[in-house]
C-alpha cells in the first residue's frame, strides 16, 4: 500500500535518494531493510513511523553509511553523488556523509566535557584533528557554537559538564552540534524515547525550527504518532523492513496505525 497524496513534486532539488536498498543480518529470518525506495527533497521534515523491529534505525544507517547495503541491493545518492551501491561505499565517503548529521536517543556526549566542547566536536570533519583533539578552538569557532546553543535554548549552560544537563537539555546540545556541522540532512533516531513530554516538545521544536531556518532536510524516527503528526507534514509508515505507506500525515488514520503496529516482532534491528 502507497500514496503520494500532497507530497512535494519531484523537481525539487534532491536531499537525498535511496533505490531498491535492501540490508540482511546473520541470524535474522527475514531482512531488515527489504527493497526500500524513497526520496527526500530540501527543506522537508518527514517522520519514520513503525514498530520496533520495523527497520526504520537500520534505514538511517544505510542512508548516511554507517552500515552497508546488501551486494545484490541498490544505491544511495545525494546531490554530491552516489554514497553506497551495491554494497560498497563510495571512495569519497568522508565527504559525502558530512551533507548528513546524525542524532542518536542515546545523545552520544561526553559527559566530561563541558557543553561547548561537545557542540565544537561538530567541526570534526572540517578542521584539522589536531586542535580539536587537544580542545584547541578559535574564537570564532567557539561564537558558532555559542550561536548554535542559542538557537537551541543553551547558551547558559554552555560552560557546564554535558553530565549536568537533563536529558531533553543534552538532546538539544547533540542538535546545536548537528548544526555546526553545516550538513544538509539531519538523521534522527528515536530522539525523544527516552524523554518526558515537555522535553520531547522542546527538542522536536529545536530540530524542526532549525531545519526551517537554515534549509535542512529533517528525517525522525519516531514511535509517538502523536508527535510525528504535529511536527512532520510527510510520514513514511515501515513494516518487517518494508514501506507500508508514504503520505501526507493526515493520510495515518486509526485504522491503519492499527494494521502498522499489530502483530510485531519482539526483536529490534
Amino acid at each position: 500500500m502507497s500514496a503520494n497524496a500532497d507530497l512535494p513534486p519531484a523537481d525539487m532539488k534532491l536531499a537525498f535518494e535511496v533505490d531498491s536498498i535492501s540490508k540482511h543480518f546473520a541470524g535474522m529470518k527475514r531482512p531488515a531493510v527489504d527493497s526500500v525506495s524513497l526520496r527526500l527533497n530540501e527543506g522537508e521534515v518527514v517522520a519514520l513511523l513503525g514498530a520496533s523491529g520495523s527497520g526504520k534505525s537500520t534505514l538511517l544507517r544505510l542512508i548516511c553509511g554507517l552500515e552497508r547495503c546488501d551486494p545484490d541491493s541498490g544505491e544511495v545518492r545525494t546531490p554530491l553523488g552516489v554514497l553506497q551501491a551495491k554494497g560498497a561505499l563510495s571512495r569519497q565517503i568522508r565527504r559525502l556523509r558530512q551533507q548528513f548529521a546524525v542524532i542518536f536517543q542515546q545523545f552520544s556526549l561526553v559527559g566530561r566535557l563541558d557543553v561547548m566542547t561537545n557542540v565544537l566536536m561538530g567541526l570534526a570533519g572540517k578542521r584539522p584533528a589536531l586542535p580539536l583533539m587537544v580542545g584547541r578552538f578559535s574564537p570564532s569557532d567557539q561564537a558558532l557554537a555559542l550561536d548554535a546553543l542559542s538557537m537551541v535554548g543553551l547558551a547558559d549552560q554552555a560552560f557546564q559538564r554535558a553530565s549536568t544537563l537533563s536529558g531533553g537539555q543534552q538532546q538539544r546540545a547533540a542538535v546545536a552540534r548537528a548544526l555546526l556541522q553545516g550538513a544538509k540532512v539531519l538523521l534522527a533516531d528515536e530522539p525523544v524515547a527516552s524523554l518526558d513530554p515537555e522535553s520531547s516538545s522542546r527538542v522536536m521544536d529545536s530540530m524542526t525550527s532549525l531545519c526551517q531556518a537554515h534549509g535542512m532536510t529533517l528525517l525522525v524516527s519516531l514511535h509517538q504518532v502523536h508527535i510525528a503528526q504535529s511536527y512532520c507534514p510527510r510520514i513514511i509508515a515501515m513494516r518487517e523492513g518494508q514501506i507500508l505507506l508514504d503520505a501526507s500525515s493526515d493520510a495515518f488514520d486509526e485504522a491503519f496505525l492499527s494494521q502498522l503496529y499489530r502483530d510485531q516482532p519482539e526483536e529490534a534491528l
